[in-house]
């Protein structure tokens, strides 16, 4: 409509020096009504068609809930089996566009750049060239040039009809629009959209996943959970039992930079109500400002669902709890000489030992590890290799994912007494390399 506009202002224009009459006017508007359709696309029939372009709505999966409420959610899970629940949204168009296509179609969608990492991956990507698809031209990552501040991959492919390669992969390196761009040839594009080593049939190694190594930190949910040194100190002068509820804590940034904690946390782990009242001055500081803040965020979920359930009336059972106090990795370290962390989302893993009375905050992941060879293995080339390859990335960062990084990690196989020594021995040496130009 827009070109039928612009053509008739042209003709207007030359019919005025050439004295001819346009009868013919750009309004009214052509009638399109049959051709765009205002619905929810993952439950719309779809017109039949040879090609299919789009760019599907960009949230994570921990923010569906949240953002549709829990109802949609199920049902589009429902809608959906073979997507992992941890998907990305945009991961169920990717499914829905492939098995929209007749043999030979053709697709091309942009999607969040998880659609080529782990749970978003294996029910997208996996998912089409597990079922006659093809990716024939595809970008990695890209900065998204909207208001998002995230980085996108496109991926185009084809459906029963195999194209003879080469292919393109191109990926932007940086994280900035103007970023430069780096583009393979390659005879095959695999679904993790990498031109690395290709892991995308890793599988979790039962030994590794067994012995539940690694966990995401504590998640408070809220800052009055969280104090300065100064109020904590206070607190165990008041009374020295609460020194068994204050802990220091340990965000990613911290111990990448200061090397020790900068605050503490309240953390009554699963104390009930009756418990975590003895300990008073930290009880009535949670009470003050964590409460009130948690009462709204139910009335507002139970005025918004119609429903007495939900997350946030759930922890108003529970408000003296921070929201995610992983009292499995707690009661774990807490029979350590130490443990190990390190900073979830990173440009590189650097692996450190902490002392088990601290508190790791939820961008820090921590490994139930207190020997040296441990450290050594995980803190080697062998497993940052393994690391880049397996893991999710934020923008240009890369994010240490449990189940996709260490569960799937081969750990060196019966390694020998000497071997374990030598190993040890250099993440000692490392540890102490790190310490010199701090001076301590």
């Amino acid at each position: 409509m827009l070109a039928k506009e612009l053509e008739l202002i042209e003709a207007q224009k030359l019919a005025e020096t050439d004295q001819l009459l346009i009868e013919e006017k750009p309004l009214p508007l052509d009638n399109l009504d049959k051709n765009i359709i205002c619905a929810d696309a993952l439950f719309t029939e779809w017109p039949k068609a040879d090609t299919i372009i789009g760019n599907p709505p960009y949230l994570g999966s921990k923010l569906m809930k949240p953002e549709y409420g829990n109802e949609y959610v199920e049902k589009v899970r429902k809608s959906f089996p073979e997507v992992p629940g941890r998907a990305d949204y945009c991961v169920y168009w990717f499914q829905k566009t492939h098995d929209q296509l007749p043999d030979g179609g053709r697709a091309g969608l942009v999607g969040t750049q998880n659609v080529r990492n782990n749970w978003s991956r294996i029910g997208g990507l996996d998912y089409i060239v597990d079922n006659g698809g093809t990716i024939t031209d595809a970008v990695s990552a890209q900065v998204w040039s909207g208001e998002a501040a995230v980085h996108v991959s496109i991926v185009n492919w084809t459906k029963g009809d195999d194209p003879k390669p080469p292919y393109h992969l191109s990926v932007q390196r940086g994280d900035s629009v103007d970023s430069p761009w780096e583009t393979f040839v390659l005879s095959r594009i695999n679904s993790a959209l990498s031109v690395g080593h290709d892991v995308t049939d890793a599988a979790v190694l039962e030994t590794n996943a067994i012995a539940a190594r690694v966990y995401n930190g504590q998640f408070p949910r809220h800052n009055g959970f969280v104090v300065e040194p100064e109020i904590a100190r206070e607190f165990i002068r008041q009374d020295r039992r609460n020194d068994e509820v204050v802990h220091p804590f340990l965000i990613g940034r911290e111990m990448l930079v200061e090397g020790e904690p900068q605050r503490f946390v309240i953390d009554f782990q699963k104390r009930n109500l009756f418990e975590a009242q003895s300990y008073r001055e930290p009880f009535e500081h949670v009470r003050s400002t964590v409460l009130p803040h948690v009462e709204e965020l139910a009335r507002k979920e139970r005025d918004n669902t119609g429903k007495q359930t939900g997350q946030n009336q759930l922890w108003l059972k529970t408000w003296w709890r921070l929201f995610r106090s992983r009292k499995e990795l707690i009661d774990k370290v807490s029979r350590l000489s130490r443990y190990m962390v390190c900073s979830e989302v990173t440009k590189r893993p650097i692996f450190s030992f902490v002392d088990p009375e601290i508190r790791p905050d939820h961008t820090l992941e921590a490994f139930v590890f207190e020997d040296d060879y441990s450290f050594g293995i995980l803190q080697s080339g062998i497993h940052w290799a393994w690391f880049i390859a397996t893991c999710s990335k934020l923008k240009g960062d890369f994010r240490y994912t449990p189940e996709s990084v260490f569960d799937t990690f081969p750990w060196p196989r019966a390694p020998t007494r000497e071997q374990i020594k030598v190993v040890a021995e250099a993440a000692v040496a490392l540890r102490a390399l790190r310490r010199e130009p701090c001076g301590s």
